[in-house]
């Protein structure tokens, strides 16, 4: 077998793209080769707002099912800048705790919204104030903050994601790369942003766009660079997880829809990709 044969990443995706009950979201990961799940909501309730008997029934169902949690998808640093910081911390220290349960170190947080007719650059100081009292909490409690560059948050294009986790210099604050959301900013993910984040970059969430509407695609079918991004992570020695978030039929503020069968459209298309690159999923 070559070098190139034996790359393997580990296949996850946002189980509530397929259906709010979790045992389907598990079975059809499954059925597509996944072994783990990045859990955003059960149920049609969101991480944040999971009861201790809701949280308790997931892990358990997870774990007869033999699923792992690759990352819980919180919506942490998805609101106002504006707003007082302490709520964030609060919500993040429920967060971890879900975290623990489900057995997983990883949570995708963002780097805040800013109200309309605000200038971006206005906003830094205080984003950096939050995310490093984020990023002290998730050390104090041995998470890590994956964070995920989205459209309209500070951190949406490669400078200042770049910005924000040199600035923060925390060991619990890496980055969740998503090709689609860079372009739908204006970014070539690739060509602008992967030399400079690669150092910080240690989870992978797979979806694409078209840059002229920012329509998101079946992976390798946008203007994401997919393509270049994957042998480039190949090359150097990625071997995390790749996360399906396909947003195929539904796209809103808190997340994304797709069904059973245009998730499995999603997850072929990767798959496909990767196939010609020589990397395996476990």
């Amino acid at each position: 077998m070559s070098e190139l044969q034996s790359v393997a990443w580990t296949l996850s995706g946002f189980g509530d793209e397929i259906d709010p009950d979790p045992a389907v979201q598990v079975a059809v990961l499954k059925a597509l080769g996944a072994s783990h799940i990045e859990v955003r909501s059960a149920w049609d309730t969101n991480v944040v707002d999971l009861d201790d008997d809701q949280l308790t029934a997931l892990a358990d169902q997870l774990a007869r099912a033999g699923m792992a949690v690759s990352a819980v998808a919180s919506p942490i640093g998805k609101v106002d800048v504006a707003l007082d910081a302490d709520l964030e911390v609060a919500r993040l220290r429920r967060i971890i705790h879900v975290a623990q349960v489900l057995q997983t170190p990883n949570i995708r947080v963002f780097s805040f919204y800013r109200a309309p007719g605000i200038a971006v650059e206005s906003i830094r100081d205080d984003v950096l104030t939050r995310m490093r009292l984020l990023a002290d909490l998730a050390e104090k409690e041995g998470g890590v903050l994956l964070h995920e560059n989205e459209k309209d948050i500070y951190g949406d294009t490669p400078e200042r994601v770049l910005d924000l986790v040199e600035s923060v210099g925390s060991p619990a604050l890496r980055l969740a790369w998503d090709n689609a959301n860079f372009v739908q900013v204006g970014v070539k993910p690739f060509t602008d942003g992967y030399a400079q984040l690669r150092p910080y970059l240690d989870y992978l969430q797979v979806k694409d766009a078209v840059a002229a509407t920012g329509v998101v695609v079946p992976a390798g079918e946008g203007d994401g660079e997919l393509v270049e991004t994957l042998t480039a992570l190949r090359d150097d020695g990625y071997v995390g997880f790749a996360s399906l978030e396909p947003h195929l039929a539904i796209q809103h503020e808190l997340g994304g829809f797709s069904g059973p069968a245009t998730f499995g459209e999603a997850a072929r298309a990767f798959a496909g990709l990767l196939a010609g690159l020589g990397v395996r999923t476990t």
